[in-house]
């Protein structure tokens, strides 16, 4: 049974073709009876006119404006020939319902019109002389009540289609802005873990490499320094992968906390620890903290802490082996300074403007990143006097 139903929602001309047929039996019947009770001869334009009324039923939905046209003229031809009220004048109600619900507005309004009008024209050309004309008129208003309720319920389909299709619209652009959010909060993501993979692992990287070559260098002539040096590589590895754990553990639960053997997001305090390990390393640091410190959003203090430890790896990395920094940790009314400087010789050019156009430089840009999301300012090039300078200010809310 339902597939029935779809194939006849697939194929409405088909219903409207059956019922046109069906319409014009009725007719043919009316009109047969009507001439054996009268004893005469069935008038010639009968037929031609009902065949044509039917014809209104099959196509009123694939072209209700034309439909629309055809029926009023062959009403007119109806009056002009004489020919009275038939079964197949239903196709009138019909086509004023399918033109309100379906049709052009000019097609809807003039098929109100019509509606209204059929039925005063039809009693003026066959009016009834036998009854009053109180009586007339009430038949009259009777017979045009059917035309404006076909039109008030066709009118009242199209507004609840056109809500419909509004709803629906509604519903596929809110669907595409979700997909889109979607897509945003993605790239957001995979952001967040390229930055966070970068400071993990450059930073503990670059010392393990630089303990590396020490201890190499060192291994026949100084072999407790080179001892010192393993041991550091040591802790510095186990730190990276204690780091690793805990982005893989936010990743898994969607949280920042401290799960199981997960260490905590790093903060401003721990920029002590991560300035010794890099004097361990052999990388003098001078840092200094001005202000009065105070809880900071866990944002920011991942922030500043991620700042300094970039700064120094691009130390270590391109200041060169007689290189020096200084770290500089300023709290102001409204913000926290960071001034991290070295006197090395400096990143190469492209690093730092571009962000390099060869696929390197992706510690600068995720500073900036980090930077932006926290509504701060960042600025990075080299000093006037040699080495390379990072300065930045991270908004803070006063604390009353």
């Amino acid at each position: 049974m339902q597939r029935l139903y779809d194939f006849l929602r697939r194929h409405p001309t088909w219903v409207d073709g059956f019922w046109a047929v069906f319409l014009f039996g009725i007719s043919v019947v009316f009109e047969v009876a009507e001439q054996s009770d009268e004893g005469t001869d069935a008038e010639a334009a009968v037929i031609p006119i009902v065949l044509l009324l039917c014809v209104v039923i099959a196509l009123r939905r694939r072209m209700p404006e034309k439909m629309l046209l055809l029926a009023i003229a062959i009403g007119v031809a109806q009056l002009l020939t004489d020919v009275p009220t038939t079964p197949g004048d239903f196709a009138f109600l019909v086509i004023v319902y399918t033109v309100a619900a379906t049709g052009a507005r000019w097609a809807s309004r003039l098929a109100l019109a019509m509606g209204l009008s059929a039925a005063c024209v039809a009693h003026l050309r066959w009016w009834n002389h036998d009854a009053s004309a109180l009586a007339n008129a009430a038949l009259i208003v009777f017979q045009t009540v059917p035309f404006a309720l076909a039109w008030v319920l066709g009118d009242s389909m199209r507004t609840r289609r056109a809500y419909f299709a509004q709803l629906e619209e509604r519903a596929s652009r809110l669907e595409k802005e979700r997909e889109a959010q979607a897509k945003v909060a993605v790239a957001a993501e995979r952001a967040r873990i390229a930055r966070e993979l970068h400071d993990v692992v450059a930073h503990n990287v670059s010392v393990m490499v630089v303990q590396a070559d020490g201890a190499a260098y060192v291994l026949d002539a100084a072999p407790d320094q080179a001892k010192k040096a393993l041991e550091t590589i040591s802790s510095t590895g186990r730190q990276a992968l204690a780091e690793m754990r805990r982005l893989l553990g936010v990743l898994r639960t969607g949280e920042h906390q401290e799960v199981g053997e997960y260490v905590p997001q790093p903060d401003v305090e721990q920029i002590d620890d991560l300035v010794e390990q890099c004097r361990t390393s052999g990388l003098p640091v001078d840092f200094k903290v001005e202000g009065t410190p105070r809880p900071l959003p866990s944002g920011v203090e991942l922030t500043a802490y991620r700042i300094v430890q970039e700064a120094l790896t691009n130390t270590r990395k391109h200041g060169g082996p007689n290189a020096g920094a200084s770290v500089r940790l300023v709290y102001f009314d409204d913000g926290l300074g960071l001034l991290v400087e070295d006197d090395g010789k400096g990143a190469p050019h492209e690093l730092y403007e571009d962000g390099g156009a060869d696929g390197q430089g992706h510690g600068l840009i995720g500073m900036r990143e980090r930077v932006g999301m926290v509504g701060g300012t960042l600025d990075a090039g080299p000093r006037p006097g040699g080495g390379f300078r990072i300065s930045a200010l991270l908004p803070l809310k006063p604390v009353h």
